[in-house]
């Protein structure tokens, strides 16, 4: 079958050199950043000690008392980044807890499989060589689940720091013009964007290379060892997703229902008391926990196709290049995204408002056409030119050729679902201007339209997982799924820097409006974030597409290795799972909306009851207690992250353990038909209502300003729609591809465990 042109050596080299490489340009782009000065540094003695010319580059044709607003400018960054530290360090601290607990649980479950015996086993797969034991596997991917709950954690907060450090300095290159302001929102979330794309290679590489010195020539053990690393990612990106969710959700509402509707300020109004919660919520919720979610995707998908191969041709031959072909298109895909984010930043200039959203929807297409002929080449180099697969207890033969072809059809169907994404959450589509127009009868007939438009928006994004599917599992089996999954987050840098993007110009226009800057100022920042929405929308459905893709793969690693050779959903034992996992994402939405709403309701009491106990709020003349808000967030957010998260971290358990493989087969697949269904139609919904709301408020055509302006009818209508969607594009939504993939590879780590002891009621 020949091996692959790419020699073992060189791939140990590249490998690494391309993860350096995506640290070594976070680190440019952070340095290029920080160049932005915030506060009142004082300039050189040649300036008689006046202020720096920065902070007086633009004359305000509103008499903004600059002076006074740009200090401002970095006491409001401060309460922010102060806010957001402190609750991610709160929530890591029982994580923590979190970890060392469930890390004891993987090794007494696994290590009890052969009694704990430390003699070795034949193997699974084949029975006439010798592996490596149990109490092995379960010390190996208990160590893998630590680094993988460690290296999402590091991922949130990497992300986390860089955005409060970002939003000020975006609020101030806003002075000077929006294309400035663009290069610096843009810039910070390459930093988060090419430091998590990295770190997971990097992290994951070493890993591989470190459990080699035990395992040897025993690939099988080594890489179902590995599976731990996507466990750990995944465990931790569920609550900060759901945890961060209800934080800046109910901060969020509570803010509006009071502030917008009740006391008709502006969004953003320093008098309002959870506006410092909201913009903390912004950074946990949207950053902290979307990156701990791709993160957790990549390890997955990377895991997946790790384990299937390690058991077909790749693993029997010992060809490591071939092996780590995931790892090889990872790393090409770092450098894609280096040069694409260079159109962005350096190659093209934004001149004007109506720039923004196409260079933004630029940089997907550019990393697209150029991420395929980079899977051409590493699919030619880093691939024999044939080669088998396992496929459910049979071998199948592919063609290197086929592979590019799985991983190309999972890029390109990512891109097709984020532009219909995009399509149905964007103010320049028909879609929204349609759920913008119904605001005119009222919230009612807004709230109809809104959730129609979410189910309408489900279709294309199906078909086009389902051709991926079917295209990627005829030319390889489940590799090539996996392989897919990993082709549609082998831009997983320039997505997540547009995904940064979104909240780091959103805070920027927060500040701009608590800090007193023009109007001038406010609408650059505005436009910024109003792009920023579209596209924080379009990185949803990238998450979510790609978890349909890689649960499927780690659904077919656990059916191998439970040793079930098919899964019959007329059996009664596979199809009450079936039921009960498609039941799973509707009680887990239900969790996570009704936190939101408890907590919104204590946010909104509290807003309530100091506009009318702190005597001149209302005026300005008085300062709101800001504190109290972010401590109700917190509190709420901490205490309600924990049922969603044991509902989905024991359900596999409780199934598996009393039920059985088989059923717990049915589980999973009836968890990922339905969760993604609900994720796609949530985050579109809550997407299309938010962006009705900012097509009246900035009354850029003739239709939206007979719908406006702000505090109109119609404008208090969208608002209640915007609140509504809320809980349900960044709570519920985002979490639910969290649930289907952290169940799969739950099930995976744990199927040695359930394959030997489960099913004890029908054993009774």
């Amino acid at each position: 079958m020949g091996g692959a042109l790419l020699s073992e050596t060189l791939s140990e080299i590249l490998i690494p050199v391309a993860a350096v490489i995506g640290i070594g340009f976070s680190l440019l782009q952070w340095l290029l950043v920080s160049r932005v000065k915030v506060g009142p540094e004082k300039a050189s003695s040649r300036n008689n000690g006046v202020y720096n010319e920065f902070l007086l580059d633009e004359a305000d044709e509103e008499g903004t008392d600059v002076r006074n607003a740009v200090p401002k400018c970095a006491e409001i960054q401060n309460a922010i980044s102060l806010g957001a530290t402190s609750f991610l360090f709160t929530q890591y601290k029982y994580l923590g807890i979190f970890t060392v607990c469930f890390g004891l649980l993987i090794f007494l479950f696994l290590g009890s499989v052969e009694g704990f015996s430390t003699n070795q086993q034949p193997c699974n797969y084949d029975t006439a060589k010798m592996c490596k034991p149990a109490l092995a596997n379960a010390l190996f991917s208990t160590i893998a689940f630590v680094l993988g709950a460690f290296t999402s954690v590091l991922s949130g907060y990497l992300g986390m720091k860089i955005a409060t450090y970002a939003n000020a300095r975006t609020t101030l290159e806003a002075r000077k013009s929006v294309g400035k302001a663009f290069i610096t929102a843009f810039r910070s979330g390459a930093v988060m964007g090419f430091l998590l794309a990295a770190n997971g290679l990097l992290v994951l590489y070493i890993t591989i290379n470190i459990f080699k010195l035990y395992y040897g020539d025993d690939w099988e053990g080594l890489f179902e060892a590995i599976t731990g690393y996507g466990l750990g990612g995944s465990s931790m990106a569920l609550f900060g997703r759901v945890g961060g969710g209800i934080y800046t959700k109910a901060a969020d509402v509570g803010a509006d229902l009071v502030g917008k509707i009740e006391q008709n300020i502006p969004e953003d109004d320093p008098r309002n008391p959870a506006v410092i919660a909201d913009n903390v919520g912004d950074n946990v919720g949207d950053i902290a926990g979307m990156g701990s979610d791709l993160f957790g995707s990549y390890a997955e998908a990377s895991c997946a196709a790790l384990v299937v191969a390690s058991i077909s041709s790749f693993g029997n031959n010992h060809d490591f290049t071939a092996m780590c072909y995931p790892l090889l298109i990872s790393s090409m895909g770092i450098v894609i995204c280096l040069i694409t984010t260079l159109f962005a930043t350096d190659l093209f200039e934004i001149k004007a408002v109506k720039d923004i959203e196409p260079t933004l929807k630029r940089q997907l297409i550019i990393s697209t056409v150029l991420m395929t002929v980079g899977i051409a080449i590493v699919s030619f180099i880093g691939l024999p030119s044939t080669f088998t697969i396992y496929n459910f207890g049979a071998e199948k033969v592919v063609k290197s050729w086929h592979l590019f072809f799985c991983v190309a059809v999972g890029l390109w169907a990512g891109l097709v679902i984020g532009y219909t994404t995009e399509y149905y959450t964007s103010n320049a589509y028909s879609p929204v201007q349609e759920v913008a127009q119904s605001c005119k009868t009222g919230a009612a007939t807004n709230v109809i339209f809104g959730l129609a438009l979410g189910y309408k928006s489900v279709i294309i994004p199906i078909f086009a997982i389902a051709s991926a599917i079917f295209v990627s599992f005829s030319l390889a089996a489940m590799y090539g799924i996996a392989v897919a999954a990993l082709g549609m987050l082998s831009t997983i840098a320039t997505g997540l820097a547009i995904d940064a993007y979104g909240p780091i110009s959103d805070n920027a226009g927060g500040i701009a409006e608590m800090a007193g800057f023009s109007h001038k100022i406010r609408e650059r920042t505005d436009a910024l974030d109003a792009a920023g929405n579209t596209t924080a929308a379009i990185g949803k459905g990238f998450a979510i597409g790609s978890a349909a893709l890689v649960s499927l793969a780690l659904f077919g690693a656990f059916v191998s290795r439970a040793a079930i050779s098919k899964v019959d959903v007329l059996t009664p034992k596979v199809f009450i799972g079936l039921l009960v996992g498609a039941m799973l994402p509707y009680w887990f939405s239900a969790m996570t909306m009704k936190s939101v709403g408890s907590a919104a309701l204590k946010m909104v009491e509290e807003v309530r009851r100091q506009f009318r106990d702190i005597p001149g709020l209302m005026e300005g003349t008085a300062k709101p207690d800001y504190a109290t808000c972010v401590k109700i967030s917190t509190d709420a957010s901490l205490r309600e992250m924990i049922p969603p998260g044991a509902l989905v971290m024991l359900t596999p358990l409780i199934v598996g353990t009393l039920f059985g493989v088989e059923t717990l087969s049915g589980v999973l697949a009836g968890a990922l038909v339905s969760g993604v269904q609900v994720a796609i139609s949530a985050s579109n919904t809550g997407g299309a209502w938010d962006n009705a709301k900012k097509y009246i408020e900035a009354g850029a055509s003739k239709a939206a300003r007979e719908l406006g302006p702000k505090g109109s009818d119609a404008h208090k209508a969208a608002v209640i729609g915007d609140t509504i969607g809320d809980p349900l594009k960044d709570t519920s939504g985002p979490s639910l591809n969290i649930l289907i993939k952290l169940m799969a590879v739950e099930s995976l780590v744990f199927a040695p465990f359930f394959a030997t002891h489960g099913g004890l009621l029908f054993k009774i």
